[in-house]
């Protein structure tokens, strides 16, 4: 029966069932003897006794007290406790020491190793193990507990790889590259330095869990035998979660996971303008590897309230429905809102494209899109040769929901390397949705618990760490600025779903789109009464503020007046006119893909409107004559839009001249449709 005992002891400690859960048992036993009795009674069908298990005792051990039942020795359950007491005590004085190997130590190489550890530790009782690994290439690697001491041949090229690549990244010029690498090679020293390492407990869905890893920093990196690196997601009383980055074909149950003690990052520098590339700094434009300038981790602290400058430098997006009645300025989150398909991710490459020559640059990055998506952005930024200023951070469809992830912090930190440098920063999330369900994805499979449409708890901190890093920094930090343009997709119009309404309150304002709008011709389908700008009007600048003027309240009338009216037929001449304006304004701001406005044209135009100037023209001639009107500014009056443009200003001259040339160019415009209608009519008769 003793033996017995020991057997069951130890099949619990192979188990790794906590001393916790052996104590609880035992005291269910204590409190419950009736149970004890039940249990032990052969009057009793196994099956009921086995349900009493599965409804008293803790999971851990309901199989090997079945097992005591099957074997009518439930009865020993304490003497097994006692046993397993001493096996632990046994283990927690025993040192675990592996030597791997290749080619096998002598004598004398094994007795030094022991001493070694046995100084170093300080522990007299150890299990020394030694295992051939072919894959080391030379030398050895000594695993003691949890640390490792790595002297092989692999260990050695791993360091000196390290080295070259952090002598390349200190290189400013290619002119003394073999100097310095020469005198890298030189000095190169091997460090065995003491590394601790964790074994895998389970491996699935892009998730390992770790055993062994006392020490690891949440968001560390961790490399596994196979190359294969992952990031400390969860750390847990005994055990860590690690998402992986790479794929999980090659890590089993008890391979080795070892702490760097590096932050998970990204490579940065300037020569990523102009590229794609994936969430981990790796191009996939198949242009070649990019010279790094310096790394930063993924994960950063936002700048402080004192490091920061209150908005007041428009970013102009192009778009007239957007600068005139909701601006953005240099530094500001202002989110984008809309069903699938209304025209989000155009508004925010409408915007890219108009910040060519402005010296700003812009940073996309795709979450959960298609590879035909991407491919087609990139396509269009080249043929407005716009991707000279532009970086594409891609992390598909196709790729695990680590990637997914860590994509816009990734993004974050190389748009915080351009603001460092002082320069402005445009960087377009697209979208925060699909982040939002890959980071719900890793959290249901690392086993947190789920809230609201399944969420974790901190999915509001996964967006406000995020979006509070960007900001417009004060003279004395560079002055750099990131404007960040979150993109959300609703369901049905319902911006009061979860993560809409977390991303609405942590953002400075939202564009939202709607679909009916979109669907009716009005493109961009910004809606008036829901969309609103924060901070951004002092930033507007003061042309366009003063030509905007009642833009946003005629609009609003109107919409307003159309539901009112659309069954009236008997309207006074004023609603006859405020109908028809509304109308105008509507057409104004219909504007297509990849045409953005420079300031001058929109003030001119808004001018023109708002002083009710095309109210002669039908809705479909409204665009026509906005063309042709802004050709001839550009032809005969260049000065008026080259005054605005610098200044920013729209004096009273200014406005009455503009009105003056409109009125000039009007007669010519109704004198040559005077006689396109008279040529249609003759070939007509």
């Amino acid at each position: 029966m003793l033996q017995k005992t020991i057997e069951y002891a130890k099949q619990l400690n192979r188990m790794k069932v906590s001393q916790s859960v052996i104590e609880e048992s035992s005291r269910i036993f204590e409190v419950l003897p009736e149970t004890s009795s039940q249990l032990a009674d052969p009057m009793i069908p196994l099956e009921k006794r086995h349900e009493i298990i599965d409804s008293v005792f803790p999971a851990e051990v309901r199989d090997i007290l079945k097992l005591l039942v099957d074997d009518n020795s439930v009865s020993s359950w304490q003497e097994i406790a006692d046993e397993y007491q001493k096996l632990s005590n046994a283990e927690a004085t025993t040192l675990r020491v592996k030597l791997r190997y290749v080619t096998k130590p002598t004598e004398e190489q094994l007795l030094k190793i022991k001493k070694f550890v046995t100084d170093r530790y300080q522990m007299n009782h150890t299990r020394f193990e030694l295992e051939k690994d072919e894959s080391l290439g030379g030398g050895f690697i000594l695993e003691v507990g949890n640390d490792q001491y790595d002297w092989s041949t692999r260990g050695r090229r791993e360091q000196f790889l390290q080295e070259i690549q952090n002598t390349r990244s200190s290189l400013t010029s290619d002119a003394d590259i073999m100097t310095i690498l020469r005198s890298s090679v030189d000095s190169f020293d091997l460090k065995a330095e003491k590394k601790e390492i964790g074994f895998v407990e389970s491996v699935g869905d892009g998730i390992v869990i770790l055993d062994g890893l006392d020490h690891a920093m949440y968001g560390e990196v961790i490399l596994f035998d196979s190359g294969v690196k992952g990031m400390v997601q969860n750390i847990e009383r005994d055990r860590i979660g690690v998402i992986l980055f790479g794929d999980e074909a090659d890590i089993a149950e008890g391979s080795r996971g070892i702490r760097t003690g590096k932050r998970a990052g990204i490579p940065v520098g300037d020569q990523y303008l102009g590229r794609v590339i994936d969430a981990l700094g790796a191009p996939v434009d198949g242009l070649g590897q990019i010279p790094a300038d310096g790394y930063r981790a993924i994960e950063q602290p936002a700048p402080g309230i004192i490091d920061r400058k209150s908005v007041s430098e428009p970013l102009q997006t192009g778009i007239l429905a957007i600068d005139s009645m909701f601006p953005i300025g240099r530094g500001q989150r202002e989110l984008i809102i809309g069903d699938r398909q209304t025209g989000k991710t155009s508004i925010a490459v409408d915007t890219i494209l108009n910040q060519k020559g402005k010296d700003c640059i812009c940073v996309y990055v795709a979450i959960g899109q298609k590879e035909s998506t991407i491919a087609s952005l990139v396509d269009n930024l080249k043929k407005h040769d716009a991707m000279d200023y532009c970086c594409i951070m891609a992390a598909t469809a196709a790729d695990p929901a680590s990637i997914q992830y860590i994509a816009p912090y990734s993004a974050t930190s190389l748009s915080e390397y351009f603001m460092e440098k002082g320069k402005d920063v445009l960087i377009v999330y697209d979208d925060l949705s699909k982040h939002a369900v890959a980071y719900r994805a890793l959290s249901l499979l690392l086993g947190r618990a789920p809230g609201r449409e399944a969420y974790p708890g901190d999915v509001f901190y996964l967006h406000s760490r995020l979006l509070e890093r960007s900001c417009r920094l004060s003279e004395e930090h560079g002055g750099g600025s990131i404007t960040a343009l979150p993109i959300i997709e609703t369901l049905d119009g319902d911006v009061s779903a979860y993560i809409p309404t977390n991303v609405i309150s942590i953002t400075d304002g939202q564009i939202f789109l709607e679909s009916s709008l979109f669907f009716s011709g009005q493109r961009p389908a910004v809606n008036v009464g829901l969309s609103v700008s924060r901070v951004g009007g002092a930033a507007q600048a003061k042309a366009m503020k003063k030509a905007s003027g009642s833009l946003r309240i005629d609009l609003a009338q109107y919409r307003e007046m159309a539901v009112f009216t659309q069954f009236s037929s008997d309207l006074d001449e004023g609603t006859k006119e405020q109908l028809a304006q509304g109308k105008i304004l509507m057409e104004l701001l219909k504007q297509p893909l990849g045409h953005p406005l420079s300031l001058s044209e929109q003030v001119i135009t808004l001018v023109v409107a708002l002083n009710k100037r095309l109210l002669f023209l039908e809705s479909g001639e409204v665009k026509d004559y906005q063309a042709k009107l802004l050709r001839h500014f550009s032809e005969k009056y260049p000065e008026i839009g080259r005054n605005i443009e610098i200044s920013g200003l729209l004096s009273e001259d200014s406005e009455k001249k503009i009105l003056e040339i409109e009125e000039e160019y009007r007669k010519l415009y109704t004198k040559e449709a005077g006689k396109e209608a008279q040529l249609a009519h003759d070939a007509g008769t």
